[in-house]
């Protein structure tokens, strides 16, 4: 069964082991942590790495039916540690029960790698490590820092809960099929920041209307959002959202921290 001919949700094989077990490498166990769950595992490229290294408790998560019908019959890994769903619709305390912390990592399907970020967020206190291979421009734009142009929300929001590090580049030619764009592996470490001052809701709000007319200056893009101008701090008024801290961006977010102008 040649399920590496489906290019399914945007998805890429790795042909050759190498970068996967750089990949696999990567994973620190940060804050002791040694169970991952690997994430669009297709026919195993980077779970077998995954395994090879023996302190790694894995699970994987695969929507492809096909895939989970490979990883289970060539006996990759047991029925009970593949679980055949839409990450982004899954409950993950169903594999790991009682708020067990665990690792994320994958070569990530490319067309819902952003919204998979965005569900890390959703788990931040229980995901310590994540290590993956995005788009290239999406692996660098996690980790820019301020006063870049690719600098932007998924930047700030997990920039505010986790150090992050660009650690290489993969060429087209490692996949199956050649993706038209390059790829680049990032590893993000959870900080210690638990409290930014307000809630998490609040913070992405404030930080998506910034960055969503971020040609304008602050006291412009977050009245367009519907914060009052005149609780625009001063300092931050007539700055662009790209100009700002991450520090900066938790002030302005406890700043605006009051009911808006309108829904």
């Amino acid at each position: 069964m040649d399920i590496r001919a489906k290019k399914h949700l945007g998805q890429h094989f790795l042909t050759g082991p190498g970068i996967a077990v750089r990949i696999a490498e990567s994973i620190t166990c940060h804050k002791s942590c040694n169970t991952v769950l690997e994430v669009g595992p297709g026919t195993g490229a980077l779970t077998k790495p995954l395994i090879a290294r023996g302190d790694l408790d894995l699970h994987v998560v695969e929507l492809d039916e096909e895939s989970v019908v490979y990883l289970i019959t060539e006996e990759i890994l047991p029925s009970e540690k593949v679980f055949g769903v839409d990450l982004l619709r899954w409950n993950p305390d169903l594999a790991f029960p009682n708020g067990v912390p665990f690792i994320v990592a994958g070569n990530f399907p490319y067309n819902i790698s952003s919204q998979i970020l965005f569900w890390v967020l959703e788990h931040r206190d229980r995901i310590p490590e994540v290590v993956g291979m995005f788009q290239k421009e999406v692996a660098e734009r996690v980790a820019e820092g301020p006063g870049s142009k690719t600098y932007g929300i998924l930047s700030v929001l997990l920039q505010s809960y986790y150090d992050i590090e660009y650690l290489f580049t993969v060429d087209e030619e490692a996949f199956d099929p050649p993706p038209k764009v390059k790829s680049g592996v990032i590893r993000l470490l959870r900080n210690e920041t638990i409290d930014i001052g307000c809630s998490f809701s609040h913070f992405k709000r404030v930080v998506k209307g910034a960055f969503n007319q971020r040609r304008k200056t602050l006291r412009n893009s977050l009245s367009s959002a519907g914060f009052a101008k005149e609780s625009i701090p001063e300092e931050f008024a007539s700055k662009r959202a790209e100009q700002l801290s991450i520090v900066e961006f938790h002030t302005l977010a406890i700043a605006l921290d009051l009911p808006l102008q309108h829904e």
